[in-house]
């Protein structure tokens, strides 16, 4: 029986406005590789400035997958992303180049490289409406506090913010009278795991640069454009209700559409948030396989970027 070889891909992984876009630039050039985005917001199409894609000059030049796969009223799950993201990485390889996994979203990485649990609980279309309902009337906060109270390991697990992921573990707990935690262990499970063997290359910063990394990002983006294309998404009807709404500057802007807060607080909440989130991914990322980590508190130097590349020849057997 012919035993299949893993694939040999190399993934960048790090916080957000770490420097991974222009690594990953830099290497696709020098390795012959394409860039597979693991980022939960550039898979929706129209969501550009706020999910920092690369421009399409520079997709032209270096082919990107996994951007622009969904729209955005449409829900793109990690079940999905690990089916596609497995199916580029091999086309890519059978033509002969590298698969390099590029992004920030550890729940994809996770998915893709160790599992994702295969979903077969029932579900509620009413039942899920009325809990949706409850969130947007009492808040977030208090979604999330009724989850706590029914299962304290998956409330632990996810952020209220993530209403949509909060709903369906509600909705399993009350249609199946299971902790959800209970209900997925020992159920089945998709993964690409056996079908790649993965090198972790992390970025990380001093705390104070990435801050301000993160405010200069913020800056650029409401300064280019972020405003006009929120405006223009609710325009045509992608709003709030949508997983891909609701993230960081998305939301905020939402509310200052709605008049309920001024541009400016737009800016610093979605700046505040992004921090939140930064600290989150390195916890996440703490959890991961061994990772490779490089300091880019200095920036991304040529010597440090010769060092990256040398390791990851030598995982691809190129060195």
């Amino acid at each position: 029986m012919e035993i299949k070889k893993p694939l040999s891909v190399a993934a960048i992984v790090g916080p957000t406005a770490v420097g991974k876009t222009a690594l990953s630039l830099h290497l696709a050039s020098a390795l012959g590789a394409e860039i597979i985005s693991v980022d939960s917001r550039q898979v929706y199409r129209y969501l550009d400035v706020g999910a920092d894609k690369a421009s399409l000059e520079t997709r032209r030049e270096i082919p990107h997958h996994l951007i622009d796969v969904a729209d955005p009223d449409e829900v793109y799950s990690a079940a999905e992303f690990v089916a596609d993201g497995a199916a580029a990485a091999k086309r890519i390889a059978n033509r002969g180049r590298v698969p390099l996994f590029v992004g920030g979203t550890p729940f994809y990485f996770n998915a893709l490289f160790r599992g994702v649990l295969s979903d077969d609980a029932p579900r509620d279309e009413g039942l899920r409406g009325e809990l949706e309902e409850f969130a947007v009337r009492e808040g977030r906060e208090a979604l999330h506090n009724r989850l706590a109270a029914a299962d304290p390991e998956t409330a632990a697990r996810l952020h209220a913010n993530d209403v949509r992921r909060v709903v369906r573990a509600l909705e399993i707990f009350t249609l199946t009278k299971t902790p959800p935690s209970e209900w997925f262990r020992g159920r089945g499970v998709i993964s690409g795991e056996k079908d790649f063997d993965v090198l972790y290359i992390g970025l990380n910063r001093e705390r104070k640069l990435l801050f301000e990394s993160i405010e200069k990002r913020v800056g650029e983006q409401f300064a280019g454009g972020f405003p006009e294309e929120v405006e223009w998404l609710l325009k045509h009807g992608f709003d709030e209700r949508f997983p891909s709404m609701q993230g960081f500057g998305y939301r905020e802007l939402v509310e200052y559409f709605r008049g309920k807060i001024s541009l400016r607080e737009a800016a610093e909440r979605d700046i505040s948030h992004t921090k939140a989130f930064s600290r989150r991914q390195m916890t996440w990322f703490g959890k991961f396989e061994p990772i490779v980590w490089y300091d880019t508190s200095v920036g991304l130097t040529e010597e440090l970027i010769g060092r990256i590349e040398k390791e990851i020849r030598a995982h691809l057997g190129k060195g």
